[in-house]
């Protein structure tokens, strides 16, 4: 059944996209080229309403049993509503954040899905307390927008947003969680189905609309696989999103650095440093989508891994990310000493 639902979601879309393109023509939600976008002439957005109706129509078919199923449901629409708006009236970054910080609160606060407690990796637990909740709505609120910092170039989100869906969806079986696995593929059906239009060069993108929702699901579906584990298991998703939250740390350091508004753009990100070295739209994106691979592969490992065995994976994941943030020029500041430090504090944990 579960294949079935994940088949209609990517039918779905592949049929829906080209409406919501013609939709976003007529109410005009287009988005205009300009000195920090790749794109050379006027494209149609909002393409996420597509993967949204067609995840929508995949759950109605499958209806998967949980008590979260409305929470994240509700939350969604509370997303899409932020995403369609800003596609047609490009809202302020503090209308934006108030949107995606409304749709966490449903999650956690009536869906009730969050955070609680870790098993450190020694021996003994650390409960979270009243902390539980604002950790779960950063988490939420974070990965929301790591993903729509990456959407920059045809394909780009929805194609790391898929490896990600995918990872955990197989994560997910791994471990027997039925549910988290079904959601996952609904989504990554979908997103697929819409991946058939947005895939350089693009016919339509998918806009904040689609960002902001791959980027609450993602975040919503690796708390309920990842959840009240262990702090191993805890890393799991962050690993599975590397490309996106490493992407967007760097940002912040750079904007902090540069004495620079968090929400400033710039043309500094990772799609655009490797365009600047010369590698082409198509090969930017490819080779961004087998970082990510790389990625979602190290987390499954990760996840079999003896608590000695996880640690030597961070240590050889911190070391390659340095060496290919310098090799490709990601920061226009010096941030060896904190890159040194992260390095001096793995080899102490694994001198122990």
């Amino acid at each position: 059944m579960v294949s079935l639902a994940f088949v209609i979601c990517m039918l779905a879309s592949l049929a829906i996209t080209p409406l919501v393109k013609k939709l976003a023509v007529a109410v005009g939600a287009v988005d205009k080229p300009n000195y920090r976008k790749v794109h050379e002439s006027i494209m149609p957005r909002m393409g996420g309403l597509a993967i949204f109706i067609s995840f929508m129509l995949g759950l109605l078919v499958l209806q998967p049993q949980s008590p979260f199923n409305l929470a994240i449901v509700i939350g969604g629409v509370i997303i899409i509503v932020t995403g369609v708006l800003d596609d047609r009236f490009e809202l302020s970054a503090k209308v934006k954040l108030g949107g995606q910080l409304l749709a966490a609160l449903v999650v956690v606060l009536y869906g009730g899905i969050k955070m609680e407690f870790i098993t450190l990796p020694f021996g003994g637990v650390m409960e979270f307390g009243f902390l539980s909740i604002p950790l779960t709505i950063i988490w939420i609120v974070g990965i929301t927008n790591a993903i729509n910092l990456i959407d920059g170039l045809d394909g780009l989100a929805a194609g790391v947003s898929s490896i990600a869906l995918l990872t955990i969806s197989l994560m997910a079986y791994m471990k027997g969680d039925i549910y988290v696995m079904s959601m996952a593929l609904l989504v990554l059906g979908s997103t697929l189905g819409f991946l058939h239009y947005n895939f350089h060069p693009a016919k339509i993108f998918m806009g904040d609309t689609g960002a902001l929702f791959l980027g609450y699901i993602i975040a919503v579906l690796s708390l309920l696989g990842f959840k009240n584990v262990t702090v191993i298991s805890l890393i799991i998703p962050v690993i599975i999103l590397g490309v996106p939250i490493s992407d967007t740390l760097f940002a912040i350091i750079r904007r902090k650095v540069n004495k620079q508004p968090l929400s400033a753009p710039d043309k500094s990100h990772l799609h655009h440093c490797l365009l600047r070295r010369g590698y082409t739209h198509k090969q930017t994106v490819f080779l961004i989508y087998a970082i990510a691979s790389m990625f979602g592969l190290a987390a499954i490992i990760f996840s079999m891994a003896t608590i000695w065995g996880a640690f030597i994976i961070i240590a050889v994941l911190v070391i390659a990310i340095e060496l290919f943030v310098e090799s490709i020029g990601l920061v226009s500041v010096n941030y060896k000493p904190l890159l040194n430090f992260m390095r001096i504090r793995i080899k102490k944990e694994l001198n122990r």
